[in-house]
């Protein structure tokens, strides 16, 4: 099996390492991430300026440098290195839990990979302040995911959160609360306004989301679907007894004489 690993966080975070080894029990490991960290992009990918693949060595991985985003490794690793078998996105430094996914860099790779028929997961880990993760005990419940996953043939694209101390495994579905983004004013040393977009803490922590799991020290596994149709709606829509037809004619505006006076003149 060939597998390629990326993530967000840079190619030289010890969360991608950690990844790496666990993969290398299952298969040929490959590395194409970041040279910088691209942390929240989402999705993007650049199409405004040409992009880099070099070569580096990561603990004695094969390993590419790119200055792209997370999808952009996962478009230039699948394309230099031809099939692929699997997409992993991670260790990430930091959870990426209910509408964090949005705008995920980490779960991006992964999303990138479905795009491109390949099967994708993408694994997020709590990070204390002042420290880094301990990935010694994580790695033992990621090769236990790998294991769980890669026996469920049709799940093209899972999001796995892993908190500090696992208590075991939770299947669980992507919590939808409030987006956990906000503004912070402030102001630079000339006194010029500038402004942090940062997080709120959330509290929908209902019963078998992913973010009551990771609460409760689960390993939350989310599987995840690229089609955005909300079906519910499209449904009830459907079934509406008539479309109203859409017209592109302007009804015309009639006015009164004393109306278009009034409109020349002001109000009275």
């Amino acid at each position: 099996m060939r597998i390629l690993i990326s993530n967000d966080d840079g190619i030289y975070s010890p969360g991608i390492v950690a990844l790496a080894k666990v993969a290398s029990r299952f298969g040929q490991v490959r590395i194409v991430a970041p040279d910088v960290e691209q942390s929240s992009m989402s999705h993007a990918i650049t199409s405004s300026r040409p992009i880099r693949y070099k070569r580096v060595t990561i603990d004695n991985f094969e390993a590419y440098r790119v200055n792209g985003t997370p999808a952009d490794c996962v478009a230039l690793g699948t394309h230099h290195w031809g099939h692929v078998d699997l997409v992993l996105s991670g260790i990430n430094l930091g959870p990426n839990l209910g509408n964090a996914c949005w705008h995920s860099g980490t779960l991006a790779a992964a999303k990138q990979a479905a795009l491109l028929g390949i099967r994708g997961i993408a694994f997020s880990t709590a990070v204390s302040e002042g420290k880094e993760p301990d990935f010694a005990p994580l790695q033992a419940y990621v090769a236990k995911v790998l294991d769980l996953l890669l026996e469920q043939k049709t799940m093209c694209l899972v999001n796995v959160n892993l908190p500090e101390k696992p208590k075991g495994i939770r299947w669980t579905r992507q919590a939808v609360g409030q987006y956990d983004g906000k503004v912070v004013p402030s102001k630079d040393p000339m006194g010029r306004p500038i402004f942090w977009f940062t997080v709120k803490p959330l509290d929908d922590e209902v019963e078998g989301t992913d973010r009551w799991a990771f609460t409760n020290n689960w390993v939350s596994v989310t599987p995840l679907r690229l089609d955005l149709t909300a079906e519910k709606d499209l449904t009830r829509a459907l079934s509406l007894r008539h479309t109203p037809a859409l017209s592109t004619k302007r009804e015309p505006i009639r006015r009164t004489r004393k109306k278009r006076q009034q409109r020349r003149l002001g109000p009275e």
